[in-house]
């Protein structure tokens, strides 16, 4: 402090004032490193043309930002965030799919939703997800064709994924109540021969839903181990690298609407959906902990977060139970991308010393 003309000044320097260390390198990098896990099983698993899917995606991702960064005269990529952005689109393709749809993907990714509008930080929605979408919606048929997991050694065969196949299932539904995993019994679904050491793994969860916890069934290439999934977020969680709003709010919204109305397409009545099934099938944990928690594309209150996670949980319920797509994480998460700014507007916290004209 220092006295000048009789009023007291103070020296204050730009924000931020106090620094821990983290960069966005640092960010992305511990990232990657948290997926690493479920990659690796998904590549185990599915043999490894899925490998070559994953590679495949990050050299597109990071060859295209590469590319138009050095026409604009700058070079980003020290901050990793391609190299996420492509590893995220392969973790969300199948496993045989033709290696020109996730270079497609991650191109229109980087080129068109990330770079287009400035790059890193102004991207207004999640540039793998938007990347996965896109394909989905051109090359469907190749985008909805599933390998079964191989039974670690033994040849796979092509299959629908577990959502796909229930929700084939109830095309034709007839008969007594029943919920997804009784259709996965009843009509000889796939699932690989675990190893003997991860046998008691699978039994922490009775029949079908321990290989749904650890990923033994046909899906993309880094979704199908919830158990690897979560495992990798808690680091994420220790670093605070991701909060819990935005995860809680959207796997518990989620979930109350799967319970609330999700037994009602089986043949039951309100209150009978099977939560565990649908928390452990398809895309929600990829999504929920990796993905809708992407810092330039969700909320920035708390608040916000909150809203933000309870409407992509009612949007995944809507369109995996009532749409016609099996799977609506992809989908509801880039809805909501796309009301962030309204949501950011709306929970805006009151700037301190502020009182609102007339409350004085």
């Amino acid at each position: 402090m220092a006295e000048v003309n009789n009023t007291w000044s103070a020296r204050v320097t730009v924000s931020p004032h106090l620094h821990e260390g983290s960069s966005t390198s640092k960010i992305m990098i511990s990232v990657i490193v948290c997926l690493l896990p479920a990659g690796i099983w998904g590549v185990a698993l599915f043999g490894l043309h899925s490998l070559y899917v994953i590679l495949a995606s990050i050299a597109a991702s990071v060859l295209t930002e590469f590319v138009i960064t050095r026409l604009q005269g700058r070079f980003t990529l020290n901050d990793w965030s391609a190299v996420l952005t492509g590893l995220l689109i392969g973790y969300n393709m199948p496993p045989e799919v033709p290696l020109y749809i996730p270079v497609i993907a991650s191109m229109f990714a980087i080129a068109v939703v990330k770079m287009a509008f400035g790059g890193l930080g102004r991207n207004w929605m999640n540039p793998a997800l938007a990347g996965r979408v896109f394909v989905t919606f051109s090359w469907t048929g190749f985008m909805t064709s599933w390998k079964a997991p191989l039974s670690w050694g033994a040849d796979a065969v092509t299959s629908a994924s577990v959502l796909g196949f229930v929700k084939a299932g109830l095309m034709d539904f007839q008969g007594s109540v029943r919920g997804p995993v009784e259709f996965l019994a009843e009509k000889g679904f796939p699932t690989g021969e675990l190893p003997s050491i991860l046998s008691p793994l699978a039994r922490v969860f009775p029949g079908r839903y321990g290989a749904l916890f650890l990923g033994n069934i046909p899906g993309c290439i880094g979704e199908v181990s919830a158990l690897l999934l979560l495992l990798g977020s808690i680091y994420l969680f220790a670093k605070k690298i991701i909060t819990w709003e935005i995860p809680v709010a959207y796997i518990g919204s989620f979930a109350l609407m799967i319970w609330f109305l999700g037994g009602r397409p089986f043949g039951g009545g309100l209150f009978t959906g099977d939560v565990l099934f649908h928390l452990l099938a398809g895309g929600l944990m990829l999504g929920a902990l990796y993905m809708a928690t992407d810092m330039v594309s969700s909320p920035l209150t708390s608040r916000g977060m909150i809203i933000y996670g309870v409407g992509a949980g009612f949007l995944t319920f809507l369109i995996r139970i009532y749409g016609s797509f099996p799977e609506g994480v992809s989908l509801a998460i880039i809805i909501m991308n796309m009301f962030v700014p309204l949501i950011n507007r709306a929970t805006r916290p009151v700037v301190f010393g502020y009182v609102k004209e007339g409350k004085e």
